[in-house]
C-alpha cells in the first residue's frame, strides 16, 4: 500500500470552506440569487439581462460575440436570443450578405426593459459596494483582474 502524503493548500486554511476559490463561488452565487429575483419581477433571466446589457454597449455584435461577453455556450445563447426575438426585445436580419453572423440590435421595447431592470441590477451592484470599505474597491476590482489574467494567462 502506498503512503499519499497529504498536499498543502495555497495558504492557511481551517477547511475547504477558507479557500479563496471557494469564497470567490459562494460571492457569485449570492449574486446571481440576487439577481435572479430582481430579474424575475422584470420577466427576464440573468443571461437574458446581460445579453440586453451588453448589446445596449455594443450594438451589432454576433451570437459569438455576446455568448463570450456574457459567460455562455454559443448554443445556449442561440436559445438566449430566440427567447429575446420572440419577446420582441431584440432584432436580428433572417439572412446576411456575407458570413455568417447576424448583428443583433435592442428595440425599443428591448430598451425600455433593460432600463427597467437596470435599476434592479444596480441596486444589487450597490449593496455589494456598500460592504466594501471606500479605500478598498480600487484594490479589490484590480485583484479580480489580477486573478482573472493569472487564470488565461
Amino acid at each position: 500500500m502506498h503512503d499519499n502524503p497529504q498536499v498543502k493548500p495555497p495558504h492557511p486554511a481551517e477547511d475547504v470552506l477558507d479557500h479563496v476559490g471557494y469564497r470567490l463561488k459562494r460571492a457569485h452565487a449570492s449574486l446571481r440569487s440576487a439577481m435572479d429575483h430582481a430579474l424575475r419581477e422584470h420577466g427576464l433571466t440573468v443571461p437574458q439581462y446581460a445579453c440586453l446589457e451588453v448589446l445596449a454597449a455594443r450594438p451589432g455584435l454576433s451570437n459569438a460575440e455576446l455568448a463570450r461577453a456574457t459567460f455562455v455556450t454559443r448554443q445556449s445563447m442561440n436559445v438566449v436570443l430566440r427567447g429575446l426575438q420572440d419577446a420582441k426585445l431584440l432584432t436580428r436580419p433572417a439572412t446576411v450578405e456575407t458570413g455568417r453572423a447576424r448583428p443583433t440590435s435592442l428595440t425599443d421595447e428591448g430598451r425600455r426593459r433593460l432600463n427597467a431592470a437596470q435599476g434592479a441590477v444596480y441596486a444589487i451592484e450597490a449593496r455589494m459596494i456598500e460592504a466594501i470599505p471606500d479605500d478598498r474597491l480600487t484594490a479589490l476590482l484590480e485583484d479580480l483582474d489580477r486573478i482573472v489574467r493569472s487564470l488565461t494567462d
